[in-house]
């Protein structure tokens, strides 16, 4: 009876488990919120750390949901207001709208959102995971013109072009 008893106990936690582990994610709605903390820049000059803040909210527009990046605090404070607009929100597809013409393409895959783009000779990655009780934000930042190629030897080794990078900022920002 003991064995049996065990037997049924472990298989509720499995079970438990496995359905917590493949709960729906429904983004963007389920990180909705104000994020803050610090964000700390490093490049080959050293590193530096600023206040930082995330803002995801919903607006009156379907589809269409503010986007705000905070960077410094009081005097410094600069607010870059944006929106994330579903573009094909089934297969992750949002577009970065910073109001003024551009728009960048992103992907979300479950819990992370990702950019890539190029503004004149940057080349510049995002990725913001999203957590229940955080975020962590990241840029990946090179210089176009300083690529470096290897490989293309013969037909069959590929060129390949690769980007030392610059700068990386990473921040883990705590949902308010």
């Amino acid at each position: 009876m003991k064995k049996i008893l065990t037997i049924v106990l472990f298989a509720c936690i499995s079970a438990i488990t496995i359905a917590q582990e493949t709960s729906t994610i429904n983004f963007p709605e389920d990180y909705f919120g104000i994020y803050t903390g610090t964000l700390k820049i490093t490049s080959e000059r050293g590193s530096q750390e600023i206040p930082m803040e995330f803002h995801l909210n919903k607006t009156d527009s379907i589809g269409k949901y503010n986007y705000v990046l905070v960077y410094g605090e009081n005097e410094k404070r600069q607010e870059r207001n944006y929106f994330l607009v579903e573009k094909d929100a089934e297969k992750g597809n949002y577009m970065v709208d910073e109001d003024n013409g551009i728009l960048i393409n992103a992907k979300v895959l479950e819990n992370k959102l990702y950019c890539l783009f190029e503004v004149e000779q940057s080349l510049l990655t995002t990725f913001i995971t999203f957590e229940k009780d955080h975020l962590l934000f990241e840029i990946v930042y090179t210089n176009t013109s300083k690529k470096e190629e290897s490989g293309g030897q013969n037909d069959s080794i590929p060129k390949v072009t690769s980007y030392p990078l610059h700068v990386i900022q990473k921040a883990k920002l705590l949902k308010q």
